[in-house]
This record gives C-alpha cells, sequence and structure tokens, in this order.
C-alpha cells in the first residue's frame, strides 16, 4: 500500500502511547506458563503479539481477548512430553515470538513446526540453536529450512550463550528454564559482548512479577534460574512503548510539538533514551510522571550509539537528516539483521532524498540539510515506514511511502495516530 503525507502534524498535540510489545510477549509467555488464569490489561495488540498469542495457543493456552485486556488460562504442562510434531507455531514475522517460544517448546517437550515469515528464517539463531541440541532437543542441520521443526526435550542444566548477536536468546533460555518441567535448578553463562542488556533486565522483571527470582550478577554474565515455575499474579498492566513513542517525540522535535502520555519515565526499556538522545540533538524535551513531550528548536548533528536501542535507529537518522552539521551513529551492526537491512535503508532513503548518507561496518554518517520530497521503498519494514513518515512530515509533505501497510507488525494505529496530530494522508494504491 502506498500513502502519501499532503500536510504534516501541527500544532501542539498529543497522543497515547500503544502497548509495549516487547513487554507484551514477557507477560503473555509468564502467564502462559503460570499456576493460574489472569488477566493482562493491554489496550491493543498487533500483528507480533497475535503471533505469541498464536503459539502459545498452539501450545494449549487458552488466551482470549476482553474490553482491551487478555483472559490466560495457562498452558497444561502435565500433557508434556509428547513429541508430538503435528502442532504448528506460526511466528509470522515475529523474532522474538520465534527466540522467546523455540526454547519454551523444548523445556515442555512439546515437538512443534514454527512457520517463519517474511526475512525471519534468515535472521540467526545460533548461538541458541546449538545450546539447546546440546541439552537435548532435535532441531535439523539447517535452521533456515521451513518450516522448522522441534523434537526433543531440554531440562535444568548448565547451559552457555555467547550473547552478542540477540538479547532475545537469552530472554528466551531464561523464561523457559525457570519451570517446574525444567526439572531443577539451572545456571546460564553469558560470554561476549553484551547486546541489548536493557531487555533482559525487562525479562528478569517480568519473570519476578510472577514470583520467579533469578539470582544474577550486576554485570549479567551469570544466572542462576531455580525452576520453581511461575506464580500468577492475578492481574497486570501491560506499560507504554517507549519504541513507538520515539517516532511521535521525534516528530515533536520536527513538527510543531509533541506529547506522548502512557509512559512510565522509569521503565526498563532502553528506548526511553531517546529523551536524551533529542536533547543531544537540541530539541526541547520535557519529562513528567505519565510521559513526555518534545518540542522542535535548532537542531544539530550529534554521535549516538545504537548498540543498546537498534529499534531508534531509524527515527534517529530521519531527525539527523534535518539536524545542521554531522551526525554519526554508531553500533549499527545488528541493524543488518532486522526485518530488512535497516541500516542499507536508512542510508537509501536519506539518499533518495537529497541527504548525504554513508554505511560503514559500524557506523552511518548522516550530513543534515533539507530533505526533498520523493516515493521512499520502506522494504516491508515497519521501523522504515515510520522512518519515512519522519522524512516526509519535516519536508513539509509530498512525500510517497511505499508498504506501509508494514506497520500493523507493531503499531496499527499509526497513521491514525498521526493523523490525530494533525497530519494528513493520501492512500495512493
Amino acid at each position: 500500500m502506498k500513502i502519501t503525507l499532503i500536510h504534516p502534524p501541527e500544532g501542539e498535540r498529543e497522543v497515547i502511547a500503544p502497548p509495549s510489545k516487547s513487554m507484551a510477549h514477557r507477560l503473555l509467555i509468564c502467564a502462559a506458563l503460570a499456576d493460574a488464569p489472569m488477566f493482562l490489561r493491554c489496550s491493543a495488540s498487533n500483528a507480533d503479539i497475535d503471533a505469541t498469542i498464536g503459539c502459545l495457543r498452539a501450545l494449549g493456552a487458552v488466551i482470549d481477548a476482553r474490553d482491551g485486556r487478555f483472559y490466560v488460562e495457562p498452558i497444561d504442562k502435565d500433557i508434556y512430553p509428547d513429541f508430538d510434531t503435528s502442532r504448528t507455531l506460526d511466528c509470522g514475522e515475529s523474532g522474538s515470538t520465534l527466540r522467546f517460544l523455540l526454547p519454551v517448546a523444548a523445556c515442555l517437550g512439546a515437538g512443534a513446526k514454527f512457520v517463519r515469515r517474511g526475512r525471519l528464517s534468515e535472521r540467526p539463531l545460533e548461538p541458541l540453536y546449538g545450546e539447546l541440541i546440546r541439552h537435548g532437543a532435535i532441531l535439523p542441520d539447517d535452521p533456515s529450512g521451513e518450516p522448522l521443526t522441534l523434537c526433543g526435550k531440554i531440562g535444568a542444566g548448565c547451559y552457555t550463550l555467547a550473547a552478542d548477536v540477540s538479547s532475545q536468546f537469552v530472554s528466551g533460555l531464561l523464561m523457559a528454564l525457570a519451570m517446574k518441567s525444567s526439572g531443577g535448578e539451572s545456571t546460564l553463562t553469558l560470554t561476549g559482548n553484551i547486546e541489548s542488556a536493557g531487555y533482559i533486565r525487562m525479562t528478569l522483571a517480568a519473570m519476578e512479577r510472577f514470583g520467579c527470582r533469578v539470582k544474577y550478577s550486576d554485570d549479567l554474565r551469570c544466572f542462576e534460574i531455580p525452576g520453581a515455575g511461575y506464580l500468577s499474579p492475578g492481574s497486570l498492566n501491560v506499560e507504554g512503548d517507549w519504541s513507538a513513542a520515539a517516532v511521535a517525540l521525534c516528530c515533536g522535535a520536527l513538527c510543531g510539538g509533541v506529547t506522548v502520555s502512557g509512559l512510565d519515565p522509569r521503565s526498563l526499556q532502553y528506548d526511553r533514551q531517546i529523551i536524551d538522545i533529542l536533547r543531544n540533538f537540541g530539541a526541547d524535551t520535557v519529562m513528567t510522571d505519565t510521559g513526555a513531550s518534545v518540542r522542535p528548536a535548532p537542531l544539530h548533528g550529534i554521535t549516538a550509539d545504537m548498540s543498546q536501542t537498534p529499534d531508534l535507529a531509524p527515527a534517529v537518522a530521519s531527525v539527523a537528516a534535518f539536524a545542521e552539521g554531522e551526525t554519526v551513529l554508531t553500533g549499527v551492526q545488528r541493524l543488518r539483521l532486522k526485518e530488512c537491512d535497516r541500516a542499507a535503508a536508512i542510508v537509501e532513503m536519506l539518499t533518495r532524498c537529497g541527504i548525504y548518507a554513508a554505511e560503514y561496518d559500524d557506523r552511518i554518517v548522516i550530513r543534515g540539510g533539507s530533505p526533498t520530497s520523493c516515493e521512499l521503498d520502506c522494504r516491508g519494514d515497519h521501523r522504515m515506514v515510520m522512518c519515512g513518515c519522519l522524512l516526509a512530515a519535516g519536508s513539509g509533505g509530498g512525500m510517497t511511502l511505499d508498504g506501509c501497510e508494514a506497520v500493523d507488525k507493531s503499531w496499527p494505529g499509526f497513521f491514525e495516530d498521526m493523523e490525530s496530530l494533525g497530519a494528513k494522508f493520501e492512500i495512493v494504491m
């Protein structure tokens, strides 16, 4: 679907942050593994959350959406292991769903076929894949084949993971090994650089809300996982999503001012760092107990490390396109392993708009200016659609974005919320 922005956001406007899909994944999985039913308040869903719900249902959980919340009846863990690979877990394009539920299913002893769509089968599964096999999982030699069939069962033991590829591998193992079906206490040791450490802390916090207290070192290198199971808290809320809010806040730095409510300034989501990044650009930023506001001000180039907040990179690059001088985004290696090669996509988009951008092994260099109207290929990537929308908004409109349906992955109401900020769009096809 192609959409043209014909009028940018304007004036002081407010939008409510959608629920955090990162936290929703974790809380849904813990709820499905708990000892009793519960309600999870989540005001909206998206394609990735729906994928996790569908997979948990395939594993035996009962999940029903009611009035902005999910009612979750846990998986009957006594039926496993059955090694029946006829069940299908359709992960859609959700890397979190696949990487969290592969170890969970292996720990349950639940044989299954994992279906991956889009670019998901190309995204890495090592070193998690090999560690699961070493502890009893039976998986194909080639992890890229479709579907991915799992047999066997893993249990308590000593696990080691290189942590420089994805924090999702770590989170998946932590949630899996905490189940009673793991058979006892486990240890997990991380080696190498720890990527996205904030997301590991989010997982630990989610588990603790279900009475599962993992002991871990301050540097997140060593974990002792009790294997005592999860206790239902009865009900919980899914907090607002800083990753989505970052796009609206970046829009505020370019057009008229935006307030995003429904955010926790003390959240463990690392993407809350967007406030510091925008402040460094020169934008006028304000934090409150329930959200944040950003207003335009003269912007200048900065150097920003994206290694711990890779999902922010497209939005930050869009702001850099309008900032005077040079911006350098470092730690961009993992951008190449997302729904598309986001490092290449950022450079391609900015170049097409008439902005100098260059990609190197570990950084992207952008020289700000005045982006010109054009048609942008968003590569079927939700973050790149939002990046393109920011470029269109900052340039005053006239840009056409191709592949806009991709926003359903994380923020189905994105264009409606942009319209609430004053933007006007026209559907081209």
